[in-house]
């Protein structure tokens, strides 16, 4: 896994948003840092329970100082269709060329019921106000992920 370095500076990116805007992450920072995630396709369970565990903890880690962006292979509209249906509040990025998930070492081979296959392992990221990353949150388990973010930020004070 090449995931960027604690320490370091996340690998930057321009890509669309949900809205098919042209985004560049330091657009997505809020004031005290960024909470970057990684998943493997929207409408799916798991990816739709942790979307919701974020849409319900948005404001709480805003009022941290914490921003959330949600990134995946899927296309702006598809990522529209999920916005929409799961009500979400916060950006998701369509990395359709993978580039992205390159970058942050998400792409990664994965077994599927017995299957060998190429796919984003469920990754999360803590960055600063800087863009420096804090924690790498690597084969994320869905159930309190929020929940451990948050506390980690709160540990950061």
């Amino acid at each position: 896994m090449n995931y960027p370095e604690v320490g370091k500076k996340a690998p930057t990116f321009t890509a669309k948003n949900t809205q098919g805007e042209n985004t560049k992450l330091s657009d997505l920072v809020g004031k005290k840092g960024l909470v970057l995630y990684f998943y493997p396709r929207d409408s799916t369970p798991g990816c739709t329970t942790e979307a919701c565990d974020f849409r319900d903890n948005f404001t709480k880690l805003q009022k941290l100082g914490f921003n959330v962006v949600g990134i995946s292979k899927d296309d702006t509209k598809s990522h529209q269709k999920f916005t929409e249906k799961q009500s979400l509040n916060f950006p998701l990025i369509s990395d359709e060329t993978g580039e992205i998930c390159e970058k942050y070492g998400v792409w990664q081979e994965k077994v599927f019921m017995g299957r060998r296959g190429m796919g984003i392992v469920r990754t999360s990221f803590l960055l600063d106000e800087k863009l420096k990353v804090l924690k790498v949150y690597e084969k994320v388990k869905v159930a309190g992920h929020v929940d451990a973010i948050m506390e980690d930020i709160k540990a950061l004070k």
